[in-house]
């Protein structure tokens, strides 16, 4: 991976409203499930982290935009960046293109979190994966928040 993570999303029928665009919330399902394929893809185990009673990821922020509707059976792109890592937590900054022109973009922060719901360390193997990742696309070093 070369630090940007391409996800392909076809717009369904039902991803739309009564207009015939897709629904606002829906842009939101299209980016996580990219960000879950980012991790899967990426080597982290998330499925296996949270079975084991270890926590699980939980959006914290999260800022949006959106530039144009998308419509029903559209092609899009999810492209996922890391923007930086935090001891419990990661900034992802995603965009939704089609043929290449924006559609929405956002800035997505998550935190690991235990089964108490309170913020917990990442893994110093997932920190290190996304330091990688953030590199490889070009934001430099981590910001350590």
């Amino acid at each position: 991976m070369d630090g940007v993570h391409r996800f392909p999303v076809r717009v369904y029928f039902e991803d739309t409203d009564l207009s015939g665009v897709v629904y606002h919330a829906n842009y939101l399902r299209f980016m996580e499930r990219a960000r879950s394929d980012m991790l899967r893809a990426a080597g982290i185990d998330q499925r296996a982290f949270f079975e084991a009673g270890d926590g699980a990821y939980a959006v914290t922020d999260l800022q949006i935009r959106y530039v144009r509707p998308a419509r029903l059976d559209d092609v899009l792109h999810v492209e996922s960046r890391v923007k930086s890592i935090g001891a419990a937590s990661c900034r992802i900054a995603q965009v939704i293109v089609r043929s290449g022109e924006l559609v929405t973009d956002a800035l997505v922060t998550a935190a690991l979190v235990g089964r108490d719901g309170r913020p917990k360390r990442q893994p110093p193997e997932w920190r290190r994966v996304f330091e990688e990742l953030a590199v490889k696309a070009g934001n430099g070093e981590p910001d350590g928040n």
